[in-house]
């Protein structure tokens, strides 16, 4: 039988599959169990093996001492080898480990999230259309539940004998980031403003509740954060993708977590209760900028009476979101990996999310959508609204006013109208089809806002496109339904289709949003909506009565020097 070629060293065991684990074979030698190397004897002194027992024999200087210095450089060889297999093991064991401790890390985010159904059954908007790169807006409903319904939240605010009862979603409010992420709308909706609330399903109970007429913020306990949704989709047409739903716990977990934001009042304020007005959010600040983090921001948030009304608390959410924001943005927490773990470690436990939204990747992801914004590119807004005529208590959507800004939101157009201007012919890409050589279909969908349709309307508008060289313009036969003007160009025609579409959109005046893509037309496609119902070209802009940043609370992201004005029984 074979023998070792060190004393007392034994065989060498290999790691059984190591190729598949990435290690090196190679760092085991080239010996097998108890032979040499091939082409080599065996290390012995003679064929059979070990040496005699009794006296070791004296090498002569011929030939032992030269046997001695092979065995030495074996030895040594074989003593890096180990080494070689310990630090390749301990490499494994460290890699095998983080991507372990990785995947457990990420399962861990993933059981912290609570998840629900986006819609409650009631909702019917339809998605925006993409814009000529094939892009969609993003639109995120954000709810803030008054909720007592655990200890937590309870000692946060509240009496016991709200505990039990159905949440109300006090804070409303829709994030709409256009398609091409260069901007960022937030717009609220009063708690007492009163809506057409639709049929909902309670995802837990199954109970099914009917469509009622009341305020906005009682839809929250009528079918949870879905019902809120489809109650919102239901008033403004615009589809909402997701939701994310926060307590008084979760905002003040966020807060700490993100650092707390800067606020300002011009007043000393302290939000008690006074003889006729009882509750208050007891926030108390010296007049100028503090830094509010944990329950103090909670406080901030839910401030009512000391900022007048409902109207004056959106303002103050408004400030503190863009402090937020720009507190994020200089602190690099989107590229920051340790700022990220921990936002995420907090994020996962106090949100609640639309159940598409319900892994740390996609909420991780709808993060990075804002980013690349900038500030003076976010604005925060109060729905126009009036008092209702019913309750002066209540308000109602302004008529004209919040349709406009409705449809500002469904055309995925700015708040701040940097990009609302006529389109430009770009310079890059293919050049546009000759105009007399360019086929437009004109489609009437005048009725879309549901009034009568302007009569001969795609007619007009085919004739004005003649007049302007575009002599293959057609009207079709039938009608189409639109509330505002769209041009759409087939998705297989790529950017030939969005050049020829830019440079109809020039000629007639139309502002780029109204240019899209469409995979539900084969040819370059002009629907006039009801927005255009007279006029060669596209209507201007809106009268000041119908115009949606008139007379409201309009915050942008840049400016850090808003205050509140403190309403005066509340000064101290």
């Amino acid at each position: 039988m074979g023998h070792k070629s060190v004393r007392g060293e034994g065989t060498r065991p290999r790691v059984q599959h190591a190729g598949q684990l990435g290690w090196d074979e190679s760092l085991y030698g080239e010996e097998t169990d108890g032979q040499a190397p091939s082409g080599q004897q065996p290390s012995g002194d003679g064929p059979s093996g070990p040496e005699e027992s009794g006296p070791q024999k004296q090498t002569s200087p011929d030939g032992g001492g030269h046997r001695r210095g092979r065995a030495r450089a074996r030895v040594k060889k074989k003593g890096k080898r180990r080494i070689l297999r310990w630090v390749a093991s301990t490499l494994a064991l460290l890699i095998l480990g983080t991507a372990g401790a990785g995947y457990l890390y990420y399962q861990h985010l993933s059981a912290n999230i609570r998840k629900g159904d986006r819609s409650a059954g009631g909702s019917n908007a339809k998605k925006t259309a993409a814009n000529a790169d094939g892009q969609t807006p993003l639109n995120i409903l954000l709810i803030g539940s008054d909720s007592r319904n655990t200890p937590e939240n309870l000692k946060l605010g509240g009496s016991k004998d709200s505990v039990g009862a159905p949440p109300l979603a006090d804070v409303q409010m829709l994030l709409h980031v256009s398609a091409d992420r260069k901007s960022a709308s937030v717009v609220s909706i009063p708690r007492d403003t009163r809506v057409d609330i639709p049929e909902c399903t309670d995802e837990k109970t199954k109970k099914k509740m009917p469509a009622t007429n009341t305020v906005i913020n009682e839809s929250l306990g009528r079918g949870g954060a879905g019902c809120v949704l489809d109650t919102w989709e239901n008033l403004t047409g615009v589809y909402i993708d997701h939701w994310l739903m926060v307590d008084f716990a979760g905002v003040v977990a966020m807060s700490d977590a993100v650092g707390g934001a800067d606020v300002c009042v011009k007043q000393n304020v302290y939000d008690g209760p006074k003889p006729k007005v009882p509750g208050g959010s007891h926030l108390r600040l010296k007049a100028g900028t503090t830094t509010v983090k944990g329950e103090q921001a909670l406080q901030w948030l839910r401030t009512r009476h000391a900022f007048e009304s409902d109207l004056g608390r959106a303002k103050a959410q408004h400030m503190y979101l863009n402090s937020v924001m720009r507190n994020l943005k200089s602190q690099n927490a989107f590229s920051n990996p340790g700022r990220i773990m921990g936002l995420a470690e907090t994020a996962t436990k106090a949100l609640q999310v639309s159940r598409e939204l319900g892994t740390p990747k996609k909420i991780y992801d709808l993060g990075m959508e804002l980013k690349g914004i900038p500030m003076d590119r976010i604005n925060m807004l109060t729905m126009p609204r009036i008092e209702d005529p019913k309750d002066k208590d209540h308000v109602l959507p302004q008529p004209g006013a919040a349709d406009a800004l409705w449809s500002l939101l469904r055309d995925d157009k700015p708040l701040d109208k940097k990009d609302d201007a006529p389109a430009k012919t770009e310079d890059k890409g293919p050049a546009a089809t000759p105009a007399d050589s360019l086929p437009v279909t004109v489609v009437n969908g005048t009725g879309g806002d549901g009034s009568a349709p302007t009569a001969k309307r795609a007619t007009t508008v085919k004739d004005t496109l003649k007049n302007k060289g575009f002599q293959k313009a057609t009207a079709a036969d039938t009608r189409g339904s639109a509330t505002t003007t769209t041009l759409a160009y087939p998705k297989s025609a790529g950017a030939q289709g969005k050049a020829d579409a830019m440079s109809v959109a020039k000629a007639m005046e139309l502002p780029s949003s109204a240019v899209k893509v469409s995979a539900d037309v084969t040819t370059l496609t002009l629907t006039v909506g009801s927005d255009w119902r007279t006029g060669a070209t596209y209507p201007k802009k809106a009268a000041d009565n119908a115009d949606p940043l008139k007379d409201v609370e309009n915050v942008n992201g840049a400016n850090d020097k808003e205050c509140m004005d403190v309403y005066a029984p509340y000064r101290w």
